[in-house]
């Protein structure tokens, strides 16, 4: 963070130190614009890279979750709200907000915020009564693909497991897809293969909400490690080369 800082703080400074040398007639020196052209290409760097994604991150509201809210000092408040499709929930005379994609604490800040027009320090429970279930999905040449719960700690080759095992068509070169930052999804090989050997435990990963392995027929040759996607948009196997 500091460093980045840094960039940011140097790259006015050398343009006007460049700005300058022009106004007094003298010619940027090469090391100048050398200089000039690493700091701006790192921080553009920086700015486009994609951040790793939490270790344990919390879970985020979601369409059609539900919550019951609690009013301890004012419980002519409790009711129960669903997130509407629109992201928004409609509360007891304090309208409607938009709470999609939040944690809970920050759902309850927010409650907080749209109820304090109407009580002083109002102490409000959030908790989530109907939530989006974790899960993982298995595709390409495994017996039964599909989406499945999540329901306890699984690793890469457990999951092929539950999802029926390989086809004998498959390769035992699969993909794991994750969503590592907002915007961007991570694409890892991982050789099973030396795994079932007894070889690269480390292979044998553990799976986290949300992923996505993909067990092609043919083998693949190349993968961008990270892949763009749209919000809303299901993860698909078309970024990669055969």
């Amino acid at each position: 963070m500091a460093i980045t800082q840094f960039r940011r703080a140097l790259c006015p400074a050398l343009l006007f130190a460049l700005v300058g040398s022009i106004a007094n007639g003298q010619a940027p020196t090469n090391n100048q614009i050398a200089t000039r052209n690493s700091v701006v290409d790192s921080s553009a760097a920086d700015r486009d890279r994609p951040q790793l994604a939490q270790r344990n991150p919390r879970y985020r509201i979601n369409r059609s979750d539900v919550l019951n809210l609690t009013f301890p000092l004012s419980p002519e408040f409790n009711q129960t709200v669903t997130v509407q499709p629109d992201g928004f929930i409609t509360l007891q005379v304090a309208g409607s907000i938009s709470i999609l994609g939040m944690t809970v604490p920050e759902t309850s800040e927010a409650i907080k915020k749209a109820y304090a027009r109407i009580l002083h320090d109002p102490i409000i429970d959030v908790d989530l009564k109907d939530f989006q279930k974790a899960y993982f999905i298995v595709t390409g040449q495994v017996t039964k693909p599909g989406q499945y719960d999540l329901r306890y700690d699984l690793t890469a080759s457990q999951a092929i497991a539950i999802a029926g095992g390989f086809m004998p068509t498959a390769k035992t070169q699969i993909y794991l897809y994750h969503r590592s930052a907002e915007g961007w999804v991570q694409a890892r090989e991982l050789k099973l293969k030396d795994f079932l050997h007894g070889k690269n435990i480390e292979e044998d990963v553990e799976i986290r909400p949300g992923d996505m392995i993909f067990v092609p027929e043919k083998t693949i040759t190349k993968i961008r490690k990270y892949i763009p996607y749209s919000v809303g948009v299901p993860i698909n196997t078309s970024p990669f080369s055969y």
